[in-house]
């Protein structure tokens, strides 16, 4: 069997080789400026839109014959004037048209628009939520566009996934996190002149650096020679993030002693953006430095250093939206007369890099990079161990919670509550300071205290990557790559808010100590507390690609193997996870020291073909099949506290629980493409498949079954970590994209994509809190639609270009099919049963249903402006951006979730019947009208 399928590949791999033609129509494309290669410029013939893209030599040549005669050469790329050359081609003749020039285009609108992508950080750290624009800024597809431009400030996420979907690199090293699987965007904020040369591979398509995901690949080229030479300097304004921006850089060009470097600096601030008090303080540096030591090899080191930190904004019930507008935050106060936020985010994770490139002939590179990434993430917040619940927001602070009194309503409470809210409703610092302080006389421990949960990483990644021309018609790729984490977690104390005697160690809620290695242990500023532990991870990796172009088909067949483990080590001993016996001795420890290393094996298999119906008219098939590990936060189920990680709990197995195992993706699209010089168009149907998937989540919950306590009475209110198991999901949709050239000055575009997102099955549900872990069955969550931003979107714009280079935009876009986050926890055997075990007596299905609906947002309309205009002075360009977003500052809803503290029929029945829940979901709201204005002097 095996020599027969050797011998009908051979044979297939024949027959297409014998379609090639002699005639060969290849050239290059430069800098009419600097004189520099220039990459990533597409070539097409506009008689039969073939399209070739130029390489890193700024090289192209025509796999497929080019019709014989006179033909046409498009020559396009984002940031310059377009060109045509003409050509005649005959047969069996070389045409080879070398150093046709493009100019900078002083009116580009994407060189200006993606200056502002990957400042706007979309994510959150509880819905996931988070921003894959820059994914997609790159591309020339329209549709992918206009995800990045127009739909991503309302959470739109391409095809319904995540971010962890794709790779991102740069230099050919991967950038996405252990932890979540997603890239750290802050890690390069503020570098946005030195980010943009980037090299996208979308959905499925083949990639020159990686096997990629289901999002496909961004690889961001920072090599010094790879940089126009000169500089520019850019000051922004912006009322989104951040309120200024200034920024500025230089590019020396290969110089001719074969040395290259490029550096950049900036710094982004404001007090606060959009939202109250979203404080945003941010540096960044860059120097790249390349030595072309000869014809065949270079040496590149780049370093990137973008420390930040931002002020988060609180996800609200609506009840608060009404109190206080969608502006409002309850994470912050006043203190000294400033606005102190209790919620920073602070990201310091220095990047260097060393990158050898060897061209081993005209055709066959080897890359090889050790990419070396450390730092610490850290996320503020209040601790009130030995007091009460500061948010201004609490529940019992809100005037809903005195109307829902079971005695009968409190009006006047009510009233007072209302008023005290809309007339100050922040964190009140200055009590927690006086709590503590009456704490010091006593000689008690802090009531309150600001601590840091940090995550100090220490990542290093080394790989190799080949890549090859092995005939006209093929081309090889295949690389190797390893990467390793040691990721030190723990607390930290950063304020003790007036306290001398420090902050217990000890949890004030069920009396355990966080350590019992160092019971009753007051700590002090820089001392950790509460939970420490370090996780190792480990990942190599390969994968091969074969490429085929032939006159009518393109076809690729990609492969790829992956072995990854992790193993947690704790550092803190929890005593809720150590089992003593009488005399004080350990007998059964699941917190202290390594536990299990847990090992996954992923495979991938995708292919893909390419069909040209006729030049204009063309169609594309791809599909994939991979199973990967689970990111690590899905993996552990509570990792700050114990060994346990999903179907493993007490060093045992959980009964009815499957043991961990890697999550499979199934992954098809088809696509018709239509292109001419006055329209561009794409279709594609696509359908994915998750199965096997992971959900952890952490809340306090009202009205669970199971728990006890010391004593061994029910406990229904309990902190848990809520586990999904074998979770399946169903991404089924289309997508559409088309613009036209009507005029010379003036094109129109439109997108659409239509989705439905849902669970596709049951997954197993249980909870874990302490030492206990109840199971609940299955969660019947199958065709409930999956939370993360609208899953229909549609945008119709158009663009003026005048000759005069200044141009103006505007685009509607239109938004539906959003839907709050479901609590899996009410959709178990836990809804419908009393603590007995036995059904509610008053249970009625029909209330039930309506109590279970999914919620479904309005739909929305938002339109968007943007224009700008450059100047050339002498040999300097001078350039001017705005946008405004929102133009007709319509509320919106862009995600939420429901609160899992109503856990039962009788909890979430008794308030859903409040004219006013008391526990309603919590959602975010879109900005406003908003702007963004940019200038820029480049010299």
């Amino acid at each position: 069997m095996k020599k027969n399928l050797l011998i009908f590949l051979f044979g297939m791999f024949s027959v297409f080789t014998a379609f090639a033609q002699e005639t060969v129509v290849k050239g290059s494309v430069k800098d009419a400026v600097t004189d520099e290669p220039l990459p990533d410029v597409t070539i097409t013939v506009e008689e039969t839109g073939q399209t070739e893209t130029t390489d890193g030599l700024g090289q192209f040549k025509f796999s497929t014959a080019v019709p014989f005669g006179e033909q046409m050469l498009k020559i396009t790329k984002l940031g310059f004037l377009t060109k045509r050359y003409p050509i005649v081609v005959n047969e069996g003749e070389i045409v080879d048209i070398q150093d046709m020039t493009l100019e900078v285009d002083r009116g580009s609108q994407q060189d200006l628009f993606t200056i502002s992508l990957s400042d706007d950080e979309l994510n959150d750290d509880t819905s996931g939520s988070d921003n894959i624009s820059g994914l997609l800024s790159s591309s020339l597809d329209i549709f992918q566009r206009t995800a990045a431009f127009e739909f991503s400030s309302s959470f739109f996420r391409v095809r319904g996934l995540d971010s962890d979907n794709a790779a991102v690199m740069i230099n050919g090293v991967e950038m996405n996190k252990f932890d979540t699987g997603r890239p750290q965007w802050s890690n390069w904020g503020g570098l946005n002149d030195v980010v943009r040369n980037q090299e996208l591979s979308s959905g499925l398509s083949p990639s020159a650096y990686t096997f990629g995901g289901l999002l496909g690949s961004t690889n961001m080229n920072t090599k010094a020679s790879s940089y126009r030479k000169g500089g520019r300097i850019t000051y922004s304004s912006s009322n989104r993030s951040y309120t200024n921006r200034l920024m500025a850089s230089y590019a020396s060009g290969l110089m001719e002693d074969g040395w290259a470097y490029t550096l950049m600096v900036g710094r982004r601030w404001g007090d606060e953006g959009f939202q109250d008090a979203s404080l945003y303080d941010s540096n960044s540096f860059f120097a790249s430095v390349e030595k072309k030591i000869n014809d065949k090899h270079s040496l590149n080191f780049t370093s990137i250093y973008a420390p930040n930190r931002r002020g988060k904004s609180s996800a609200n019930t609506q009840e608060v939206y009404d109190l206080k507008g969608i502006k409002y935050n309850e994470y912050w106060g006043y203190l000294d007369g400033e606005k102190r936020n209790s919620r920073i985010k602070e990201v310091e994770e220095p990047i260097i890099m060393l990158n050898h490139t060897w061209d081993i002939s005209s055709k066959t590179a080897l890359n090889t990079n050790v990419g070396y990434q450390f730092g610490k993430v850290g996320n503020s917040r209040i601790d009130n161990s030995g007091g009460a619940n500061p948010s201004p927001a609490y529940y019992q602070n809100l005037p809903s919670y005195f109307l829902a009194d079971d005695d009968g309503a409190d009006f006047s409470g009510a009233y007072g509550a209302e008023q005290q809210f809309i007339n100050d409703g922040q964190i009140n610092w200055t009590d927690l300071f006086v709590a503590n302080d009456s704490k010091n006389l006593s000689g008690q421990a802090a009531a309150y205290n600001l601590y840091e949960d940090r995550n100090d990483d220490k990542q290093l990644t080394v790989n190799t990557i080949f890549n090859t021309e092995l005939s006209d018609n093929i081309i090889f790729n295949g690389a190797i790559n390893y990467k390793k984490l040691n990721s030190d977690n723990f607390a930290e104390i950063i304020d003790l808010l007036g306290s001398t005697v420090g902050a217990s160690n000890v949890d004030n809620f069920d009396g355990f100590q966080f350590d019992l290695l160092n019971p009753d242990r007051l700590v002090q500023v820089g001392e950790k507390f509460r939970y420490h532990y370090k996780i190792e991870a480990n990942e190599l990796s390969s994968y091969a690609q074969a490429q085929f172009k032939y006159n009518k088909v393109d076809f690729f067949l990609a492969g790829s193997i992956t072995k990854t483990d992790y193993q947690r080590e704790g550092v803190f001993q929890n005593e809720a996870n150590v089992e003593l016996d009488n005399f004080g001795t350990v007998v059964k420890d699941n917190s202290y020291g390594k536990g299990d290393k847990l090992e996954f094996t992923g495979v991938g298999l995708k292919t893909g073909f390419t069909y040209k119906i006729t030049g204009k008219h063309l169609l594309d098939f791809k599909a994939g099949y991979l199973t990967q590990a689970p990111s690590i936060r899905n993996t552990y189920t509570n990792s700050r506290s114990n060994h346990d990680y999903v179907g493993v709990s007490n060093l045992e197995a959980i009964p009815g629980a499957e043991s961990i195992t890697e999550e499979k993706i199934s992954s098809a699209d088809i696509s018709y493409i239509f292109r001419s010089p006055i329209v561009k168009a794409r279709l594609t149907g696509f359908y994915t498949k998750i199965e096997d998937a992971n959900e952890i989540s952490f809340y306090f919950a009202d009205g669970v079954q199971g728990f006890t306590d010391e004593n061994n009475t029910a406990v229904e209110s309990e902190f848990i970590s809520e586990v999904l198991q074998g979770v399946d999901k169903r991404h089924i949709g289309a997508e559409l994209g088309i613009e036209a050239q009507v005029t010379p000055t003036i094109k129109l575009k439109g997108a659409a994509s239509f989705g439905q997102y849902t669970y596709d099955n049951n997954p197993n549900l249980y909870l874990s809190a302490d030492s206990q872990t109840v199971s609940f069955g299955e969660a019947n969550l199958e065709n409930y639609k999956l939370a993360g931003g609208p899953q229909r979107a549609a945008s119709i714009g158009f663009e003026y270009r005048d000759p005069d280079y200044w141009w103006f935009g505007a685009t509607a876009n239109f938004f539906s099919n959003a839907y709050v986050d479901v609590s899996p926890i009410t959709r178990t055997q836990n809804f419908y049963q009393d603590t007995d075990g036995i059904a509610f007596t008053d249970y009625d299905p029909e209330v039930a249903s309506e109590l279970l609906k999914q919620e479904e947002f309005d739909e929305y309309m938002v339109v968007n402006l943007v224009g700008g205009k450059s100047w050339k002075v002498g040999d300097k360009y001078i350039g001017f951006f705005a946008s405004v977003g929102n133009l007709l500052d319509k509320e919106y809803k862009t995600g939420g979730f429901e609160q899992g503290r109503n856990a039962n029929y009788r909890e979430l029945r008794d308030d859903s019947s409040n004219d006013t829940r008391v526990f309603g979901s919590k959602y975010w709201y879109g900005r406003g009208i908003n702007y963004f204005v940019n200038v820029y002097c480049r010299f």
